[in-house]
This record gives structure tokens, C-alpha cells and sequence, in this order.
């Protein structure tokens, strides 16, 4: 079976939310993947519902979702989520015990086969690698304690080019599915103001599809990487994401 798995951090509801999430809509519109993984869901304003209800209502296009919200202080704040077109057969979650961030899975319907779908988000790209180590560590045991699923996606931003042993950890038990610049867009605020302003624009690949050997990777870009036409500091989000054509 042959489906398209996409992925973009959303950075919240933060810099003009409101104009940008137009460009998501239409960029993910043209995508048109059967699974869309979301880092940095804003749970006050419920934006992976809203993506999903402009998604049916504007285009016919029917997703379920999946949500995890972070955990303690951060649980009214932001969260992990997933978009599916294919069936759902169950889902679960895991709390990292570190600066309150979670990881989601959904067990899916590929055909013939039981697929399972990753989210997370790892610790900031600014911080010590030694963190984001250790949620490799407990993400990789986890997604080993499901072995009666062997078919494995692992989506989100890990904050780590291949260079840094995070990301190695990962590579050595799964495969990206490109590793072009992912980071960072100019998307910028009203007062001008971009993400990690003391970093260079579109110079790292930190967001990634993780697949595991049952799957032949036909395709694969970096996606959410066009800007307004008007307002050259209007993107989806800080980050591009990542789109890939699956085959298992």
C-alpha cells in the first residue's frame, strides 16, 4: 500500500497565527497527505481542530484526530497531534518526565498491514543534546515494548541535525526520509521579531519521517517552505516540515 505522510512544528498560535495558517491550509491542501503530524498544537485555541474542520468543510477532505496534550503546567498550553485518513485502530502515549513533553502513537490501518504513527516534539535546539538523548533513549524503548507491530513512522521535530548523538541514536535504528534545511524560516511578528534570531535561515535539517525497514520511501521534500506572496516574513511557521511518499 502506498500512502503520503507529511509533518510541520506549528509554533503555536504565536506570530500572526491568524494570516499564517491561511498559507498552511493551502500548502497542506496541495500536499494532501494521508497523515499529518503536528508538533506545537495550541490547545487554547485548538488549532489541530481547526485545521481539521477547514480541511472538510473547504476542501471534503475527512481526517481523524489524535491529540496529546503535554503534561503538568504545559498541558493547557500546547501538545502533539495527528490528522489520519487511515483507520484507526488504537492509540497511546508516553510522558517523557522531562520539561513536560510527551510523545503519541497511533496504531493505524495500512491495508494489509498495522502501522504504527509516532509524534513528538524534543528538548529545545538550543539546549544540551544530553536531554534529547535521553528522550531518544526513552522513545526507542518505547516504540521496542510495541513489538507486535513491527511497521514503524516516527514524526516531529527533534531539535538535532545527524551530527549530534540524539539524532544518531535514531539513525541507527531508523532511516530519515530526506535530510534537507528544515530550520528556520524568516517568519517573523508585527514587530519584526523571527525565531532564534542569532541563528542563519534554512541552514538545518531538525525535523524529520523516521521509517522503519518494512517501508520503501519513493519520494520525499521539505513542504511548508513558501511564503506570502506579499509579505516576504509571512510563512506557515518557523519551520519548513516534511512530506514522503511511503510504500509498505
Amino acid at each position: 500500500m502506498n500512502f503520503r505522510v507529511a509533518m510541520l512544528n506549528m509554533e503555536q498560535d504565536h506570530k500572526r497565527w491568524d494570516l499564517r495558517r491561511e498559507l498552511l491550509i493551502e500548502q497542506l491542501e496541495a500536499i494532501n497527505p494521508d497523515i499529518f503530524a503536528m508538533n506545537e498544537v495550541c490547545i487554547p485555541r485548538q488549532t489541530a481542530r481547526w485545521i481539521q474542520k477547514v480541511m472538510r468543510e473547504r476542501y471534503g477532505r475527512d481526517y481523524a484526530l489524535v491529540q496529546q496534550n503535554r503534561v503538568n503546567g504545559q498541558s493547557e498550553v500546547e501538545g502533539e497531534g495527528l490528522l489520519t485518513r487511515l483507520p484507526i485502530i488504537e492509540t497511546g502515549n508516553l510522558d517523557y518526565r522531562t520539561r513536560d513533553m510527551v510523545a503519541l502513537v497511533a496504531r493505524l490501518r495500512a491495508g494489509e498491514h498495522a502501522v504504527d504513527v509516532y509524534v513528538t516534539h524534543q528538548y529545545r535546539s538550543r539546549g544540551d543534546d544530553s536531554l534529547r538523548l535521553f528522550q531518544a533513549q526513552q522513545l526507542l524503548k518505547w516504540i521496542e515494548s510495541r513489538d507486535d507491530c513491527t511497521a514503524r513512522i516516527v514524526c516531529g521535530d527533534f531539535n538535532a541535525t545527524l551530527d549530534m548523538p540524539s539524532a544518531k541514536l535514531m539513525a541507527s535504528r531508523l532511516r530519515p526520509s530526506q535530510t534537507a534545511p528544515t530550520a528556520f524560516t524568516p517568519l517573523a511578528d508585527t514587530e519584526g521579531n523571527v525565531s532564534h534570531p542569532d541563528r542563519a535561515r534554512m541552514d538545518r535539517c531538525i525535523d524529520y519521517i523516521w521509517v522503519s525497514e518494512q517501508f520503501t520511501v519513493s519520494a520525499s521534500e521539505v513542504c511548508f517552505d513558501r511564503g506570502s506572496a506579499n509579505d516576504t516574513a509571512l510563512y506557515p511557521s518557523d519551520h519548513a516540515g516534511v512530506w514522503a511518499d511511503l510504500r509498505v
